[in-house]
């Protein structure tokens, strides 16, 4: 997944008062619907869509599955709304990042990274459901999706290529790429017992992701 929800201290830019917002992508709805989406990604993340029932997803938040027709209409219209509206999450939160007047390409960069970070740890089920899920969702929202990712990309593509001004745009680009894959590969890293503290871990994401744009001088 491109680019998706308060910012790791670890891996906050410049706090002075023209720093931008590095407020991340916020998580889905509050509420009986919230608890609905949030279980419903880790029961698809761990067990595959099709793994799933509408039961299971009913047990798991308390409520019948027939219940759960109250909120939404099937299995599909949850898949549409974890990966629509994540994108569309990360790409607002991506633009108030660069919105934000009076701040430099450096700053906006790592608001724009410490963002993705808080979204990447604390959303590791959407990542996995995405990776595996969105060939599932209909015609129209896979061109959704596909269209959100491709405005958050050019909107890093644009940042960085400000911070670093001498760098062909190809390799900004296929840097911006890399740098997802590094931060979008949480879902995949040891078991969370295993690994550093949320902030430590946030920290060497951000150095590491930093690490890479550094290459483009």
């Amino acid at each position: 997944m491109s680019g998706t929800r308060a910012s790791s201290p670890a891996a906050a830019g410049p706090s002075g008062p023209e720093a931008p917002s590095s407020r991340p992508a916020a998580p889905p709805a509050g509420g009986r619907r919230g608890q609905i989406l949030r279980e419903a990604a880790r029961l698809f993340a761990e067990r595959g869509f099709h793994g799933v029932g509408v039961d299971e997803i009913g047990a798991a938040v308390g409520i019948s599955g027939p219940g759960l027709y109250r909120h939404f209409a099937g299995k599909d219209a949850m898949l549409a709304e974890l990966l629509v509206g994540i994108s569309e999450r990360l790409l607002a939160g991506g633009r108030e990042c660069v919105d934000c007047g009076g701040a430099g390409p450096e700053e906006v960069l790592d608001a724009l990274l410490a963002g993705h970070i808080d979204f990447a740890l604390e959303d590791r089920a959407l990542i996995t459901v995405h990776d595996r899920e969105l060939d599932r969702l209909p015609e129209a929202g896979r061109r959704r999706v596909r269209r959100l990712q491709r405005e958050y990309v050019e909107l890093w593509v644009g940042v960085v290529g400000r911070a670093h001004p001498g760098a062909p745009e190809p390799e900004v680009r296929a840097c911006v790429h890399a740098v997802f894959g590094l931060l979008n590969s949480t879902p995949h890293l040891s078991r969370p017992d295993a690994l550093p503290g949320r902030e430590a871990m946030a920290g060497l994401l951000h150095g590491m992701a930093r690490g890479a744009f550094a290459v483009l001088g």
